[in-house]
């Protein structure tokens, strides 16, 4: 196997939850190494369970949701709260490339393991700041939680159904601000490259929300125009829209972007008389009409299983995909030929499926190599073999619980 992109990059992450460990999963997943600092003071929320579904686990290494997270990281356990863990974080900083994490603002300045402290002992150092608002305006204070950056990123209030409640997505978002993070880490890497200057990344999770709307922005600014949430429907595809299919809570996208398809899928449902009607006879009628055009395509789908549908209509080049539960992902036959899908063993869990990179590189290959962290798994790999610390001073600053 050849080589790794991010072989050699080594990062120093006091990220927790999802936002943060989701960037420094990607950078793992290109070979960075990552060393995930945290403690039993501090234990990294997703350890304990599940804020989303209420899931609480055994003991911190059965969860299944902070293995997701974390894989391929090694794991130290440091007190920083205190000076004495504040000084031991800031060596492993010291032979590191990157630091990453998304505390509020202020509490890492606080800690003495703020970006003006962390260039005192890695003068090209990389750090990000992940929070909901940025370090610094009115808002820097508030709490970042997914569905509040959400919501102020504009987001939410553009995704739903046109007669319910705007739509937060809750985790999600957290996974959106991950890959914003690990982009822009990417960026200062060539940019240290190619001038060899380090940077601090004051990133506002919120702002990255909007970045994801950037053509509804532009459709106020210079329209004048507020658009508005409207569920599966397009603003000129039609029909455009999800399909109930024979089973329960079985659905079918289809997506009709010409009259080429149009013909195409009025063929697979065997060319029916509401469809030559003139209030269908082209894109724009059919569009103003889409809620009786929706009506008669949900009357044929309901007689069809969602496989079927797709067979039959991608066959004569109409866009259809089924809408698949995790069960259905788990055993659909695309997935599992595109090696979406990976099981990993975990020696508290046992064997856990896991989803694989989402690149296919031929020279430098994203991959998985190893479970998440056991709670303080690498501390004898990591301060005596990288640090030279002896073992006499590892176990002095554990009965001091330092590492801790």
């Amino acid at each position: 196997m050849n080589s790794d992109a991010l072989k050699g990059i080594r990062v120093a992450d006091f990220s927790w939850v999802w936002a943060g460990p989701l960037a420094t999963l990607l950078l793992s997943f290109l070979g960075a190494e990552v060393i995930k600092i945290e403690s039993q003071k501090r234990i990294d929320q997703t350890r304990h369970g599940s804020i989303t579904t209420g899931d609480s686990f055994s003991n911190f290494n059965a969860s299944p949701i902070f293995n997701n997270a974390n894989l391929n990281k090694k794991g130290v356990t440091i007190n920083i709260s205190s000076p004495e863990g504040a000084a031991l974080a800031k060596r492993i900083v010291a032979v590191s490339d990157l630091v990453v994490e998304n505390m509020r603002p202020g509490v890492m300045d606080r800690l003495g393991l703020g970006y003006k402290d962390m260039v005192k002992v890695k003068p090209d150092i990389i750090m990000l700041s992940s929070s909901g608002f940025g370090s610094s305006g009115p808002y820097r204070e508030y709490a970042g939680f997914a569905p509040i950056f959400a919501a102020f990123g504009g987001l939410a209030h553009l995704t739903g159904y046109e007669d319910g409640e705007p739509n937060t997505m809750s985790g999600v978002m957290d996974l959106r601000v991950g890959t914003a993070s690990a982009f822009a880490i990417l960026a200062a890497l060539l940019h240290r490259q190619e001038t060899g200057e380090g940077q601090y990344i004051d990133l506002s999770s919120s702002e990255c929300v909007s970045s994801l709307v950037g053509s509804e922005l532009m459709e106020y600014t210079m329209n004048q125009k507020s658009p508005f949430r409207c569920g599966n429907q397009d603003s000129i595809m039609a029909p455009h829209n999800c399909y109930r299919c024979k089973g329960d809570d079985k659905w079918i996208s289809i997506a009709i972007a010409s009259d080429e398809e149009w013909n195409a899928l009025c063929g697979v449902m065997g060319n029916p008389s509401w469809a030559k009607d003139e209030t269908f006879s082209n894109a724009y009628s059919r569009w103003q009409n889409r809620s009786l055009l929706d009506e008669h395509i949900s009357k044929w789908t309901s007689d069809y299983t969602h496989y079927q549908l797709m067979v039959m209509l991608q066959s004569a080049g109409v866009a259809a995909m089924p809408s698949l539960s995790a069960k259905d992902i788990l055993s659909d036959p695309h997935i599992k030929a595109r090696d979406v899908i990976n099981e990993i063993d975990h020696p508290v869990l046992g064997k856990k499926v896991v989803v694989n990179p989402s690149w296919k590189l031929s020279e430098t290959p994203a991959r998985i190599h190893k479970a998440s962290p056991l709670l303080g798994e690498h501390n004898e790999e990591v301060f005596r073999d990288l640090l030279g610390m002896s073992q006499n001073e590892i176990n002095k600053l554990v009965e001091e619980q330092i590492i801790y």
